[in-house]
């Protein structure tokens, strides 16, 4: 009877490798029958699931694949942006001397400006802007105003999608913004139609692009109408001027 206990017990060791490399080899199989077909199918039906419990976690995956404009990302709530920018002549109102009108020319704009992240596709920003106005064929005349504003922004484009516990970030985002702005603005020089003026509406039209998790470049035009007590030199009507630029600045987020 020891006898055949022991030859028993031998053959039952000699059958667990076995057991074991098939075991194995179906394991194997099946994860890289799941690879392949990932690799394959980066935006695979969640319901097209391979047999076995393993498949089905390896294919849940497949819709959360990173695609080309993607990246891990940590969603951030505040940002702060700074840039400058040129003014556009050409869609820019003239300022006036008596009767004669000057167009803007050579002239530029500094902007900071503070955010928050109210979610994936809205964002609001309080901004400080101070430009100066140059104008053909006045070279001694100057004109700066600076405004104190609140944006909306609206991004177009989903700027992070999350999938479970990941997040991932979108490198170009374009957005729309609109809001207002306060402040003053200064003719230098006698006769110059300096005083408060209202900027509403201030709207903007731009794109994001993303260098990595935190810092951004945004580029963007923007118009903003300026409603004031007179634009130039001896102006002293009410009147409503036009003011556009184009913008790039650096937006870091933390």
């Amino acid at each position: 009877m020891k006898k055949i206990s022991y030859i028993c017990l031998t053959a039952l060791f000699l059958c667990v490798p076995a057991f074991a490399a098939y075991d194995d080899a179906s394991f194997q199989a099946e994860v890289l029958e799941g690879l392949d077909l990932i690799s394959a199918r980066a935006n695979l039906d969640v319901s097209e699931v391979a047999p076995g419990e393993l498949g089905a976690d390896v294919y849940q995956f497949a819709g959360a694949v990173q695609t080309d404009d993607s990246q891990l990302f940590i969603p951030t709530s505040l940002y702060l942006r700074m840039g400058g920018g040129i003014n556009l002549g050409f869609a820019t109102d003239k300022a006036k001397v008596n009767d004669k009108e000057y167009k803007s020319s050579g002239s530029w704009t500094t902007q900071i400006g503070f955010g928050f992240n109210l979610s994936s596709f809205v964002r609001t920003e309080i901004d400080l802007q101070e430009s100066t106005l140059n104008f053909s064929g006045l070279d001694d005349a100057q004109a700066s105003y600076r405004t104190l504003g609140g944006m909306l922004y609206f991004d177009l484009a989903r700027r992070y999608i999350q999938n479970g516990d990941i997040t991932y970030r979108r490198k170009f985002v374009p957005f729309i913004g609109v809001g207002a702005g306060v402040g003053q603005y200064q003719f230098d020089g006698a006769g110059g139609a300096d005083g408060f003026l209202v900027a509403a509406p201030q709207a903007v039209l731009g794109f994001n692009i993303m260098l990595n998790n935190v810092i951004g470049i945004d580029v963007m035009y923007q118009y903003q109408m300026m409603i004031e007590n007179g634009f130039g030199w001896w102006v002293n009507a009410d009147s409503v001027d036009n003011i556009s630029n184009v913008i790039v600045s650096l937006r870091a987020n933390f």
